[in-house]
């Protein structure tokens, strides 16, 4: 490569000086130089030609201090050199430079590193540590909510458990009340007690059969009566006493088909008694010989949400069915096998009835309605919702058409397929405890908290008979199935 020649470095020089304005300094060297006798041709030179050479120049010498050992591997940033530091050094002294620049770029670019990763597992740790919050605060939600959920099924149940006291209690009070007016009346057994029922003829007319309805029934009779009744001390060697509940007994029924006692109690049995002729109280015996028990909740059997609260048998004594706390209805054999479980109701069942057919199941409840089930399809036919409280009690009229009482005071005859009731019996000042029909189908005996019974017929809106001889509330009544006229039995 040839090298450039005094001439021509003079001469850029001069163009550097006259184009950077110098113009003394540049007429005293092309004067001393004799520039004016170069041979240069000053347009084939362009501008700034003397700083394109010397930055060319210092890039040469840049690129060979950076060429490593291999020659071959050269860095592509070479801004660790300055010029001054190119013009004022040689070779060796620049790659010394360039080393110590790089080492220390390299530590700060570990420092860097470091920093990333160090910063990388703080990010991992407050991750890690904010997940373990959230983790924990979920927990204590759910415990929290678990505990509230606990608290809430706690009071839930103690005032479930509140309100059955409080019914038992009630049920307590009428049997207190019921054992005083006995204790009465066996002091008073001398006394005599006069009953009178007048009806009017055109009530007691023969019943008509009802499309539907019983036929073949007794004839109607006057129910104007006056009978003496005394009381009298059985000895015990009459008694039979059935032993094995182990909590209070509800209700019973004899089965109208045989020597069969039925008894609901409170300690969720039912239990089917086998009472031969000429049973004595030395001769009974609790085993499994001569009852039958048939448990409404499996396990323990004092669960207080299946009390027993009422039985009937159907009209041929083939069939038990019961009514408990927990709002159904179940149907047993005379053996003791559950046929069927009635569910619809939200409520204690109060009552339940079988038509003198035996297809339907009439149920009343506390849920403030009464249901009307097919016994063979084990279905609901019918559900009446016309009462606006508990409905206490029910019973068929014919094998279609019945009533129902209620705490709202009302009574109501009711019809399958009907939507609305047939009849409307209002007169009563009290809960209505109990209804029942007379042979006929056409009276219908009621009796209330209000200390009244009352006489209705199905041919006018007002009461017959309003009778008042009790002193306190009146639980149950009935009517007697035989004799010369209806004997109204009350309690």
């Amino acid at each position: 490569m040839s090298s450039i020649t005094s001439a021509e470095l003079n001469y850029l020089v001069f163009r550097y000086l006259h184009e950077s304005g110098f113009t003394h300094s540049a007429f005293s060297l092309g004067y001393e130089a004799g520039i004016n006798k170069c041979p240069i041709d000053g347009n084939m030179v362009p501008p700034g030609a003397l700083i394109t050479f010397v930055q060319k120049g210092l890039q040469y010498v840049e690129m060979e201090a950076n060429l490593s050992n291999s020659d071959t591997d050269v860095d592509d940033d070479f801004s660790f050199l300055q010029p001054l530091d190119l013009i004022t050094k040689d070779v060796h002294q620049l790659r010394q430079m360039i080393r110590e620049k790089k080492r220390n770029l390299q530590k700060e670019k570990d420092k860097e590193s470091d920093r990333e990763h160090e910063l990388e597992r703080g990010r991992v740790r407050e991750k890690e540590r904010l997940e373990r919050q959230e983790r924990q605060e979920k927990q204590e939600r759910q415990e929290r909510q678990e505990r509230q959920e606990r608290q809430e099924r706690q009071e839930r149940q103690e005032r479930q458990e509140k309100e059955k006291e409080r019914e038992k209690e009630k049920e307590r009070e009428k049997d207190k009340d019921r054992l005083e007016k006995d204790k009465e009346r066996e002091k008073q057994h001398d006394d005599q007690i006069d009953t009178e029922m007048t009806t009017d003829q055109e009530d007691i007319v023969a019943v008509k059969h009802d499309e539907n309805g019983v036929s073949g029934g007794p004839e109607p009779m006057d129910i104007s009566t006056s009978s003496t009744f005394q009381a009298c001390e059985i000895p015990s060697s009459d008694v039979t006493i059935l032993e094995g509940h182990t909590s209070e007994v509800c209700a019973c029924a004899w089965s109208p088909a045989g020597s069969l006692l039925a008894s609901g109690s409170g300690d969720s049995t039912a239990r089917i008694w086998t009472i031969a002729d000429g049973t004595c109280r030395s001769s009974v015996q609790n085993g499994p010989s001569n009852v039958l028990v048939l448990k409404h909740v499996k396990g323990r059997t004092n669960e207080k949400s299946k009390d027993v609260t009422t039985l009937d048998w159907n009209g041929d004594g083939t069939l038990l069915a019961t009514g408990s706390y927990d709002g159904q209805a179940r149907i047993w054999s005379t053996n003791g096998e559950l046929r069927s479980t009635l569910s619809k109701h939200k409520g204690p069942i109060f009552s339940l009835k079988w038509n003198r057919k035996g297809d339907y199941l009439l149920t009343g409840s506390c849920d403030k309605t009464a249901i009307v089930w097919d016994v063979k399809t084990e279905e609901w036919k019918q559900q009446f919702e016309f009462h606006a409280g508990p409905t206490l009690d029910v019973d068929w009229r014919n094998n279609v058409s019945f009533a129902t009482s209620s705490t709202d005071n009302m009574i109501y005859v009711c019809k399958i397929g009907e939507n609305r009731p047939i009849k409307t019996f209002s007169g009563h000042q009290g809960e209505v405890n109990c209804v029942k029909w007379d042979p006929t189908g056409q009276l219908l005996a009621s009796c209330s908290d209000d200390i009244t019974a009352k006489i209705w017929s199905m041919k006018q809106e007002k009461y017959l008979h309003d009778l008042r001889e009790h002193a306190k509330e009146i639980y149950t009544i009935r009517w007697s199935p035989t004799g010369p006229v209806h004997h109204l039995i009350q309690q």
